[in-house]
C-alpha cells in the first residue's frame, strides 16, 4: 500500500455517531454532524448519517460542493458566516447558512430571488468565545430584519463556545440562548426550527443536564470523528477513539552522534526540537513532515520519542532495531493533526468497513454514487 496514508474505519464513525444520537435523543436533541476536518469526505458524511445525525454541516463551499457533487442530498448547513462573493454559490449548494451580518444576509436573499428559493438563516449569538456572533441586545433587531426579507426565512439561532476561547459552555450560558429564542419568538412571531447550542464542548453539559431548554441541536465534529471531548481531550465512554490512523515509511534508519552544542535563536525551530539528543542513537527518518499534518498533534507508538520536524521529514527515536527502512509507522492525531493531514494532497484515503448502503423511499437523504466507497485521495 501506498505512503503516507490515512486509513478510516467508518464503521466505528457510524458507531460514535450512533451513540451520541443515543445519549442525546431523550434530552430532544438531534445532532448536525461536522465534516469540516475531513474536507467534506462524502464517505464519511455518509457514516455520519448512517449513525443518526440529521444533517451536515461545513465552513467551506468547497466541501459542500464536493458532497453534492457525490450525490448526497440530505440538509447541509454553512457555519461560517457566508463570504459576499460566494453568496449564489452559497444559495446553491446549502439549505441554510449561520449569519451575522445584515450586509451578507441581504446578498443571501437576492441570490434566492434570483434562483426562486428560499434560503434558510440561522443567527450567530456572541455568547463569550469572542469569535464571531451578533451580541445579543442587538439580536431581536436584526431579526426582524431578516423577517422583512424576501427570498430569505429566519430559521434559528446558535451560539459557539471553546473555539477562540478554548472556555466550555455553561448551564447558564444554554439558559440564556434559549431566552433569547424566546424573545425572538415573542416579537417576531415564527416558530425557530433550530437552537444551536454549539459544538462537542457542550456534550458534558448535555449529558449532565436532565432539562436542556430550548436547545435542540448541536454541532458535533471533533466528538464523532475522534471520541473525545474537546476542551479536556479526554475520551469520551463508550466512544472509538481510532478511527483515524495516520500511516508513514522510514526512509532511513541509523545510529548518529549527538550533535555539538548549538544556540537556536528561531522559535520556530526550537519548538520542534522535542527531546535533546544524548548520545548515540537509533534515528528513524519518517517520509512525512510539518507540510502534511501537526506533528505535535501526532501520538508516538510506544517505544518511540519525537525528536523533531522540518518541512517534509520526521525524526523520531526509537529501541535498536526496532524496525527498518521501508517499515511503516502508525500514528493516532488530534484534531489540528487531523484537519492538516486530510487536507494534505499527498496523503491518500483508505476507507475501511465502507458498507453499501441502500437508499430507500422511507430514508431519501443521501443517493449513492456507482463509485462511492471506493478509495479516494483527500
Amino acid at each position: 500500500m501506498s505512503c503516507p496514508r490515512i486509513e478510516v474505519d467508518l464503521g466505528k464513525i457510524r458507531r460514535n455517531t450512533h451513540t451520541l444520537a443515543r445519549r442525546l435523543s431523550p434530552h430532544g436533541i438531534d445532532i448536525t454532524g461536522i465534516i469540516k476536518a475531513v474536507c467534506g469526505h462524502p464517505a464519511i458524511a455518509r457514516a455520519m448519517l448512517d449513525g443518526g445525525a440529521v444533517a451536515l454541516a461545513d465552513a467551506r463551499i468547497s466541501n459542500v460542493r464536493r458532497l453534492r457533487q457525490a450525490g448526497i442530498i440530505c440538509p447541509v448547513t454553512l457555519i461560517r458566516t457566508p463570504m459576499l462573493s460566494q453568496a449564489d454559490q452559497v444559495v446553491q449548494f446549502c439549505e441554510a447558512s449561520y449569519n451575522t451580518e445584515l450586509v451578507i444576509i441581504a446578498a443571501l436573499a437576492s441570490a434566492a430571488i434570483r434562483k426562486g428559493r428560499v434560503h434558510g438563516i440561522i443567527l450567530m449569538v456572541e455568547m463569550g468565545d469572542q469569535r464571531d456572533g451578533i451580541l445579543p441586545e442587538n439580536l431581536a433587531d436584526i431579526a426582524q430584519q431578516v423577517m422583512k426579507m424576501p427570498g430569505v426565512a429566519l430559521q434559528g439561532i446558535g451560539a459557539n463556545f471553546a473555539c477562540l476561547s478554548g472556555v466550555a459552555p455553561t448551564a447558564a450560558q444554554m439558559v440564556a440562548l434559549g431566552t433569547l429564542a424566546n424573545e425572538i419568538e415573542g416579537g417576531c412571531g415564527p416558530i425557530l426550527k433550530t437552537v444551536s447550542g454549539g459544538n462537542s464542548a457542550n456534550l458534558p453539559w448535555a449529558f449532565k443536564e436532565q432539562f436542556t431548554g430550548r436547545i435542540n441541536d448541536l454541532r458535533l465534529g471533533e466528538a464523532i470523528l475522534l471520541g473525545v471531548e474537546p476542551v479536556s481531550g479526554d475520551p469520551i465512554h463508550g466512544m472509538h477513539t481510532d478511527a483515524f490512523t495516520l500511516i508513514t515509511e522510514v526512509i532511513e534508519t541509523s545510529e548518529k552522534p549527538a550533535p555539538l552544542p548549538i544556540a537556536i535563536v528561531d522559535p520556530a525551530l526550537a519548538r520542534f526540537r522535542i527531546a535533546p539528543p544524548s548520545g548515540a542513537s537509533t534515528r528513524l527518518i519518517l517520509a512525512i513532515g510539518r507540510q502534511d499534518t501537526d506533528i505535535l498533534g501526532l501520538s508516538m507508538p510506544a517505544g518511540c520519542t519525537l525528536l523533531g520536524a522540518t518541512s517534509d521529514h520526521l525524526v523520531i527515536g526509537a529501541n535498536q532495531g526496532m524496525l527498518k527502512v521501508g517499515s511503516e509507522v502508525r500514528f493516532h492525531m488530534n484534531y489540528n493533526a487531523l484537519m492538516h493531514a486530510m487536507a494534505a494532497p499527498d496523503i491518500e484515503v483508505r476507507l475501511i468497513n465502507d458498507r453499501q448502503r441502500q437508499t430507500t423511499a422511507r430514508d431519501p437523504r443521501l443517493v449513492r454514487t456507482p463509485d462511492a466507497g471506493v478509495r479516494s485521495l483527500a
